[in-house]
């Protein structure tokens, strides 16, 4: 399972399931095989109590800090 979840990259359309801004980890519950998508920030708020319930933890986080390229005229 874990194979296939880093295969499908996060985009600009996938949501935090708690507060809407752009998810940035992916989730894939054990028990249930559900996905829960969370932003950086409330990620870091659940980490410790859904990652021993994970069967998958797809964090994307990295690229919060990566640079555009920028066009030269």
């Amino acid at each position: 399972m874990m194979n296939a979840v880093a295969e499908q990259k996060l985009n600009t359309l996938d949501r935090c399931d708690r507060c809407g801004a752009q998810a940035y980890v992916r989730v894939v519950l054990e028990s249930s095989g559900g996905e829960l998508l969370f932003c950086g920030h409330h990620a870091r708020g659940v980490e410790a109590s859904l990652r021993p319930l994970s069967s998958a933890w797809q964090d994307e986080t990295g690229r919060l800090l990566e640079k555009e390229p920028v066009a030269v005229d």
